[in-house]
């Protein structure tokens, strides 16, 4: 059974950290498959800022799902 956000406490997690450990993971990812690619400090600049962002309005946005359902309902128009 793959592990939910809630079973590893990600859930629990700033934007920030999460953005933190994404990049952690990925990190890993290219040195175990020797991939050179990585992001740019510039980058990760802008990940930052958006993590800030979204942690100071944490009720600005809308929930994956809602987007989701509006896309897919385009979609099929």
């Amino acid at each position: 059974m793959t592990p939910d956000l809630a079973s590893l406490g990600i859930d629990k997690l700033s934007v920030e950290e999460k953005y933190e450990l994404v990049e952690a993971i990925l990190d890993s990812i290219d040195h175990v498959a020797g991939n050179a690619q990585r992001i740019t400090d510039v980058q990760r600049q802008e990940l930052r800022r958006r993590a800030a962002e979204a942690d100071a309005d944490p009720e600005g946005g809308e929930p994956w799902e809602e987007v989701k359902a509006e896309l897919l309902n385009e979609l099929k128009s």
